[in-house]
């Protein structure tokens, strides 16, 4: 089929489709009746509007679907992320709180026991090394 294929990506696209389908339809219907598939030229225009409707409909209903997909995960990404920040804020009070609560012998035996249990912590001599609440400064 010579038809004119557009510059534009989208178009190039359509007319490829359009020529596929029309080769693979001859192809499938030729292997069944003696002469194949062609269009005729009298009425190519309006059977091209309406190849490229369809097209643009099935491209749309596509389209909505995925976007309807794509809302509905970050919907679901939202939520975990709220609940993730709630969660962190809730172990950030406890942990200050547990801080604050903790007398200097029990810091100090913590942060041994951290130390030993990871030695390849690059340097660095735990969590509670930071100046908050009463605790040793070693």
């Amino acid at each position: 089929m010579n038809s004119p294929c557009h510059s534009v990506a989208m178009d190039v696209g359509v007319c490829q489709l359009r020529n596929f389908s029309i080769s693979f339809l001859s192809s499938v219907l030729g292997a069944e009746s003696s002469s194949p598939v062609t269009i005729d030229k009298s009425s190519s225009g309006a059977s091209v509007v309406a190849i490229d409707n369809k097209i643009e409909q099935a491209m749309d209903l596509v389209k909505s679907h995925l976007m309807y997909a794509v809302r509905e995960e970050v919907e679901v990404l939202k939520e975990q992320i709220k609940e993730l920040i709630e969660r962190n804020s809730q172990l950030e009070q406890e942990n200050t709180l547990l801080k604050n609560l903790a007398s200097p012998e029990q810091l100090a035996q913590f942060q041994q026991e951290v130390q030993t249990a990871s030695p390849t912590s690059g340097g660095q001599t735990g969590p509670f090394t930071q100046s908050q609440g009463p605790g040793p400064t070693a």
